[in-house]
């Protein structure tokens, strides 16, 4: 009798454990959810996250949080993200930096693939390659031409083993030149001394290149993406021009790995509702951003592709990790 009565009680008792996690992925969110960035407040990252933060707090009933961790290129917030607890009350608005890293970077406190789970992808913002107007180009061929016989000739990054900086070393590739790179420090030194002709070419954002094409500040020679910007529709994409140079600030949704899957599916849906939104999509838009919705699966598999896609421009250009 006693020992039918403990087995009962055990029995309940480990329904009731079992239960517990269960029905609180049921009701997740219970409280607010962080939204980690790696970069400082008042960048595209930080507009991207408060632009889905907003649209999630409202669709799921709890403050998403944006809270910039910036350092590292990225790699101090993701390596927060990885010691977090998966229960999906902390995620992460990664960026390309995180496919870039591995790649440039000695050691990182995380395995870009293994500690993560993705949620979703937002969207990208596709570099705009553009020219000091004291150069004599007026498109991609002009600036290579002119290249082959001027081995000064120098381009901007916000810094080593950023998307502008690896975009400059695809074109080196492709177009058989040698560019000097010029690293800064982020993107306002980099501007500063892009408009002030100290530094002459640089692949950079599409608002701020479409701001400074117009007021005649610098000359737009190409995007480096699939397809024309609708922000800049007489500008030709770089495959376009002759040399197939794809680079792009991109952002998506990510968690820790082992983060429950019926979690991961609420925050998939509630983001891809978000990116349906017209609103949304007017306001990526107005940042020079295309919405392009993934999946989980999807994401992981683009990841995967952007990974191998950026250690193989790394070694080609035989950058030397740091």
């Amino acid at each position: 009798m006693r020992r039918r009565l403990f087995c009962t009680l055990t029995a309940l008792a480990l329904t009731g454990l079992w239960a517990a996690p269960v029905q609180a992925q049921a009701n997740y969110p219970t409280r607010p959810v962080k939204i980690l960035i790696g970069f400082p407040v008042g960048g595209l990252l930080d507009t991207v996250s408060r632009i889905v933060g907003e649209k999630l707090t409202t669709l799921m009933g709890q403050q998403f949080i944006i809270e910039a961790r910036p350092g590292a290129g990225g790699s101090l917030a993701t390596g927060a993200l990885a010691k977090s607890e998966p229960d999906g009350y902390t995620v992460m608005m990664v960026n390309d930096n995180h496919a870039l890293n591995p790649a440039t970077m000695k050691s990182l406190p995380y395995d870009s693939v293994k500690d993560f789970q993705m949620i979703g992808f937002v969207g990208y913002t596709p570099l705009v390659f553009v020219a000091h107007p004291s150069l004599p180009v007026k498109n991609v061929k002009d600036l290579v031409e002119l290249a082959k016989k001027d081995s000064n000739l120098s381009y901007g990054s916000v810094g080593p083993g950023s998307a502008s900086h690896l975009a400059g070393e695809m074109l080196n590739g492709s177009a058989d030149i040698k560019l000097q790179h010029i690293p800064y420090r982020g993107g306002a030194p980099a501007m500063i001394d892009l408009l002030a002709g100290h530094v002459k070419t640089m692949f950079l954002s599409p608002v701020i290149g479409l701001k400074n094409v117009e007021a005649k500040k610098l000359t737009g020679l190409a995007v480096a993406a699939d397809k024309r910007l609708d922000i800049l529709p007489n500008l030709p994409t770089m495959k376009e021009s002759g040399y197939p140079v794809e680079a792009s600030y991109w952002f998506g949704l990510m968690a820790p790995a082992k983060t429950p899957p019926a979690i991961i599916a609420k925050l998939e849906k509630a983001l891809a509702d978000t990116l349906a939104m017209p609103d949304v999509r007017k306001r990526f838009a107005d940042l020079g951003a295309v919405v392009q919705p993934l999946n989980s699966k999807q994401f992981s598999s683009y990841m995967n592709a952007e990974l191998v896609k950026w250690a193989d421009v790394v070694k080609k250009a035989g950058i030397q990790p740091n």
